[in-house]
């Protein structure tokens, strides 16, 4: 028997409970893995709140995490007991001691990367990494603009950017954010606050616009973002932080200049096995070449989850936080 955070209906941080499980052996083509470190991250809170819809409980949360292999099931090749490994994607459960997982979903570690590290990481870095590599690709003499620059993806977005020789134009929400921000490779934080950030992001770019936004904020942001964007820019509306984005009419991108709109998914960035190894391959080497730096600003006891969620949606938080079983 192992514990792990469970939901029995949706709602508020509250309705996370520590209780007792039983994981059971591994089928055809999974691994059983000791949890290490868990990764929080803002999709947990549209699984707990009902958000995004979860179909049957009682139900365990958590996309995640970092472990060791402790158990293989029959037709598993490529991965042995002891070996370190993580995992960002479907089924939710990460929230636990201990978990069943399909083999085909996790990744290998370094032995450069630890297991914090990894469990910070790997949702969120694999999303960069298909944000700055795949859905648009950023090169030299690129200028972008991310929202909650001072986020867990955000600051990876901020550095690897950066390390591809783009323009960084950052939004946070404090002056102490910003500094984090401009600590990490976003050359032009604004406090929006206090600031237009459309205003400054036409400033900044001599009125021309940035070539593409990346919002993880959703429907407070992004009427504003389609007016950053230069001519024939990209909008990449990846998150929902403040809700939904409101229906538009594809007008809308006409008239501020021929624009591109897309709504991206990690599952489909890294829908063969080949695809998340070439990923998280990129990701390592950045990491471990030092251009991205994983900040762990928080962790908390993985029982203590509710109060990790609170933090996060009253925006406590910067960087990653992990969750310790």
């Amino acid at each position: 028997m192992t514990k792990a955070i469970i939901i029995h209906s949706t709602g508020g941080p509250e309705v996370m409970k520590w209780e007792t499980v039983d994981v059971g052996r591994p089928a055809k083509g999974q691994v059983r893995i000791r949890q290490t470190a868990v990764g929080l991250n803002y999709i947990d809170v549209y699984y707990r709140s009902g958000f995004y819809p979860i179909t049957k409980f009682p139900s365990s949360i958590g996309l995640e995490a970092a472990g060791v292999i402790e158990e293989i099931g029959p037709g598993v090749k490529g991965l042995k007991v002891g070996m370190r490994v993580a995992y960002c994607s479907r089924p939710n459960g990460a929230y636990a001691e201990t978990r069943l997982y399909d083999a085909a979903s996790v990744v290998p570690l370094p032995k450069s990367i630890t297991d914090k590290t990894a469990a910070a990481m790997m949702l969120k870095g694999l999303t960069a990494e298909y944000l700055l590599r795949r859905t648009y690709k950023v090169g030299k003499g690129d200028t972008i603009l991310v929202h909650a620059a001072a986020g867990g993806v955000g600051l990876i977005l901020c550095q690897w950017g950066k390390h591809l020789g783009a323009t960084v134009i950052g939004t946070v929400g404090s002056d102490a954010k910003a500094k984090v921000a401009k600590a990490n490779g976003c050359h032009h934080p604004i406090v929006y606050t206090r600031e237009n950030f459309r205003e400054r992001v036409r400033e900044i770019t001599g009125g021309e616009g940035c070539d593409v936004v990346y919002d993880s904020v959703g429907k407070t942001t992004f009427a504003e973002s389609l007016g950053c964007l230069r001519r024939r820019g990209m909008m990449v509306t990846f998150g929902n932080a403040s809700g939904p984005v409101l229906p538009i009419s594809p007008l809308l991108l006409s008239q501020h200049g021929s624009l591109f709109l897309t709504r991206p998914s990690l599952g489909d960035y890294v829908a063969t096995r080949r695809e998340l190894l070439t990923a998280a391959e990129a990701l390592f080497d950045v990491v471990k070449k030092k251009k991205v730096k994983i900040h762990v600003n928080q962790t908390y006891p993985l029982r203590d989850a509710a109060q990790a969620h609170a933090d996060l949606a009253a925006r406590k938080t910067t960087g990653s936080t992990v969750l310790i079983p």
